[in-house]
Formats: C-alpha cells, structure tokens, sequence
C-alpha cells in the first residue's frame, strides 16, 4: 500500500531555510518527525533548485533513519522540477503541494504517478467553486487559510484586490463540511487555536514559525501534537455521547 492511501496531514509541518533562525533545517526537520509530526513539506522561495533537492535529500534520510518512510509523507512545495530531480537521485519524496496558480495538478499527476501525493492550496472564497466545477480526482488534499496573517507567506489569502483575507473558524467549519477531501488549515495557527480548529472537522493544521522559530523546535512540535491529539479525541468523545 503507497504512502498515498495512508496518507495522515493531521500533524503537518512546512519548513525551508529562511525559517530557521540559521539552524540546521535538517534539525528542525528532526525535532518534528520525532515529536510526532506526519507529513513534511519543503517549501523555500530562496533557495536554488540544487539546494532544495539536497534539503528534500536529507529530509528523506532523517525521515528513514526514524523508520517512519512508510508513516511520514514527503512533499515538496510548488517545485516538479526538484520532485522529479530528486527521485532521480533515489531520494524517496513522496509528492508534490501546489497552488492554483502554479503548475497544474492533473500535470502533477501525470509526471508523478498514481501512488503519488498531490495537496493544492485553495482560496477559501475560491474553494465552494472550485470543488463543484473541477475535476478532484487528482488531489488527495486541500490546504486552507490563513487563519492569522502570517509572516512566512505574505500573500497568503490575497483576494483580487491585494487585501489579506483571515479565515473564522465558522467558514472553515463550512468548508470542511462541504469539501469531499481531507482539508489541512494553517496561516499563523498557535497553540490557543487548536481547541476551536478541532471542532471545525479539520483533518489537521499546518505550521511554519510555531516549531521553526521556538526556543525548543521539539518541545514546540510534541505540544502542537500532544494538544491537536487531546482535542481531536475530545471532540470525538463528545459527539458519541
């Protein structure tokens, strides 16, 4: 069974050299994987093409050395071009996340293969469309936000008009009830919002700066997950009463 079936973007963590405060991305990387995170992303808007293919390289390897190849997804941001140069080199990378103005996920598909993954951001006000208009075959999973404003992608929910549109846990919980795919919700998220994004029916939350930039990137990642974890049972728990 392909990683793809198994797929888990409940603990979902997006890394890149710019995020670290100058440590070692490998390290961060670790600390997370370790903590219990289930699915990387390398996403860098700085580094070169050679680069991120080491990165996503040494990712792998951290993520083999854990024994947990076949429990953590891989992916790479945007980038085919380093997917395909990387599983060149025998690097396991597991798929791809794009957004809806970058290469196309039916295109995505074709290079990657069937047991590939392939998430796509969506514009929360563009999303209702999209899901009744498009073929959504090729995607295994939506990425929502922002919840908060956020430093690490400033045009991240940017309607038409350049304004920066934050998203309510009300639309959210909408959005998860109509999608017919796991949704992923970052954007700022933090440690007090876990408790209201749990109850939105969310598959998980991503963060960059929450583990990226702690003090602690371990202790930062084990809390985030330990506290999703805790929640999400919660809900469940309430919901079978």
């Amino acid at each position: 069974m392909s990683i793809r079936n198994r797929l888990d973007i409940s603990a979902y963590f997006v890394v890149g050299p710019e995020n670290t405060k100058g440590r070692p991305v490998a390290n961060v990387i670790k600390d997370a994987v370790e903590a219990g995170f289930t699915c990387v992303q390398i996403r860098s808007k700085i580094a070169s093409a050679k680069e991120l293919i080491q990165l996503t390289g040494e990712a792998a390897d951290i993520i083999a050395q854990l024994g947990k190849s076949n429990e953590v997804a891989l992916l790479v941001d945007d980038r085919l071009d380093v997917v395909l140069a990387a599983r060149k080199q025998g690097i396991k990378v597991d798929g791809i996340h794009v957004g809806q103005s970058d290469i196309p996920v039916e295109v995505c598909r074709q290079y990657l293969g069937e047991d590939s993954i392939v998430g796509l951001s969506a514009r929360t006000h563009e999303l209702f469309e999209y899901i009744q208009t498009v073929d959504i075959s090729h995607i295994d999973y939506f990425g929502v936000g922002p919840l908060h404003e956020t430093k690490t992608k400033p045009d991240c929910g940017m309607d038409t008009e350049g304004n920066i549109i934050t998203r309510s846990f009300e639309e959210i919980a909408s959005i998860a009830k109509l999608s017919p795919l796991p949704i992923v919700v970052g954007g700022g998220v933090k440690f007090d919002d876990l408790a209201s994004l749990a109850k939105t029916g969310v598959a998980g939350f991503f963060v960059v700066t929450a583990v990226a930039e702690a003090d602690d990137p371990k202790l930062a990642a084990a809390q985030l997950v330990q506290d999703w974890t805790q929640e999400v049972y919660r809900n469940e728990s309430t919901k079978n009463e």
